[in-house]
């Protein structure tokens, strides 16, 4: 064998043995690549929004946004026609026990836009065992009115997530609670004289209700003409709603944006509301409720109650409205309790309020009453260490810009005001203040001047036991 062909055998073993040692490590590298499930149906959408109460994250929907890979469910392929009048419910409760049941760590229920999604009275019922996105991109819609309503169904509301936990209800489209003729049933207050009603049956439904629910995200979407409470939060906690826009007529009846009761660690952000009552309206049972940067009107302002109804016992605290708008309002911020009742408010803020022709932008009302018939009574709700800061603007001047009616025998105590301003939206005359029992005092100097509230602390708080929660 001469040289030349030694050296064509040494390479061509060489090249064989570089081969070979190749091999596992190929084979180790293709072991640690992730695992594709290809007969998975796999959708691109915005990564979910924190729980935590963070100003301005980015939109669910907007195509700029950070992107993630989750499991997807079209409501579609379980029967949805989303004409506008075929009955989907079932196909969304099949839908929802689907993705409820589906063992993956993110799954998305799909409302896909353009079109409309009829359903009747429905419990979304969990725990699931993942974290569901309930993505809303075209319309939901009930039945069109209390004759369309089914006899077996609630007619106390209409679509129900009870026990869920980890769960955002976002997208761009929107739910339309067609609550007009709910609105106009003879027991409802009408637009004739005097606000003549007609006995008979009232029930009307809640639009959107989580019942006994946590970790809990509602973000982007467009909430119109509810037929009672746009949204109710009842036993839920760590609750995060941002960037939703709630609309109905001013003169629709009971139909606050927010409600919230029995609910603890909430966060209402970057929201705008115009309603027929409350913006947002605090139960109960609530604390640490951050509301900032809301938008509110023409509606009954922002509320903490009514409290102490019926005699019962009532706790909330910690509570923070700041930067916000309220305009064309029968209200501003607002502290209504009933006589009779116990427990207490305190440790409230309300800060950097900006107020366009409301007719009582401060107001405490301890002698809450809807007839003329309530009777005088002795316990009432404390209310306590309430904060006023940083609130201008004009008020309708058919009510005085500050009211503090309190309780005779509970007195209103700690009630501090600092840069506050307002002045007629027509004339040049400035209101006084009204005070009724009422003790705290200006920090500054204040329009109109707050020379009605008394100093220190009354003897009836110091010498009794006052039930505070």
């Amino acid at each position: 064998m001469d040289v030349s062909q030694v050296l064509s055998l040494f390479l061509c073993m060489c090249t064989c043995f570089l081969f070979v040692l190749e091999l596992p490590v190929q084979g180790r590298l293709h072991h640690h690549t992730p695992n594709h499930k290809h007969d998975s149906l796999i959708s691109p959408i915005s990564i979910p929004p924190t729980t935590s109460p963070s100003p301005k994250p980015s939109i669910p929907g907007d195509e700029d946004t950070l992107l993630h890979s989750y499991r997807t469910y079209d409501v579609r392929s379980f029967g949805a026609v989303g004409d506008g009048l075929a009955d989907d419910t079932e196909a969304f409760k099949m839908a929802w026990d689907t993705v409820c049941q589906e063992e993956n760590t993110s799954v998305t229920l799909l409302v896909p836009r353009g079109l409309s999604f009829m359903i009747q009275s429905t419990i979304f019922t969990g725990p699931c065992k993942s974290k569901i996105m309930f993505r809303v991109d075209g319309t939901l819609m009930p039945p069109d009115g209390p004759d369309s309503w089914r006899k077996s169904n609630n007619k106390r509301q209409w679509l129900v997530f009870y026990r869920v936990n980890n769960m955002s209800l976002h997208g761009g489209g929107v739910i339309d609670g067609k609550g007009e003729k709910w609105w106009n049933l003879p027991c409802k207050p009408h637009k004739g004289i005097n606000g003549t009603t007609l006995p008979g049956p009232c029930d009307s439904p809640v639009a959107i209700r989580f019942f006994m629910s946590s970790d809990l995200t509602v973000q982007g979407l467009k909430i119109r003409n509810s037929p009672q409470f746009h949204f109710r939060f009842d036993n839920c906690k760590n609750v995060h709603v941002d960037t939703i826009t709630i609309k109905s007529p001013a003169l629709s009846p009971n139909t606050d944006g927010i409600h919230i009761e029995n609910t603890q660690n909430v966060g209402i952000y970057n929201s705008v509301i115009s309603n027929g009552d409350d913006c947002v309206s605090i139960g109960s049972g609530c604390y640490n409720v951050d509301i900032r940067n809301i938008t509110c009107g023409p509606s009954h302002g922002i509320s903490i109650g009514s409290l102490g109804n019926h005699n019962s016992r009532a706790c909330v605290s910690n509570i923070t409205v700041t930067k916000s708008i309220i305009k064309n309002s029968d209200n501003g911020v607002r502290i209504k309790t009933w006589q009779g009742g116990s427990g207490s408010v305190s440790g409230v803020t309300f800060d950097n309020i900006h107020m366009d022709n409301v007719r009582n932008p401060i107001i405490v009302d301890q002698f809450y009453c809807l007839s003329k018939s309530c009777a005088n009574a002795t316990s009432a709700v404390f209310i306590s260490d309430i904060f006023y800061t940083n609130i201008i603007g004009t008020y309708d001047v058919r009510s005085p810009p500050v009211h503090f009616k309190c309780s005779d025998s509970v007195p209103c105590t700690n009630l501090t005001l600092s840069e506050v301003e307002l002045l007629p939206s027509q004339g040049d005359v400035v209101s006084d203040a009204l005070c009724w029992n009422a003790y705290g005092a200006s920090e500054t100097l204040t329009v109109p001047p707050i020379s009605c509230l008394q100093e220190g602390l009354p003897r009836s708080v110091l010498e009794n036991d006052v039930d505070q929660c």
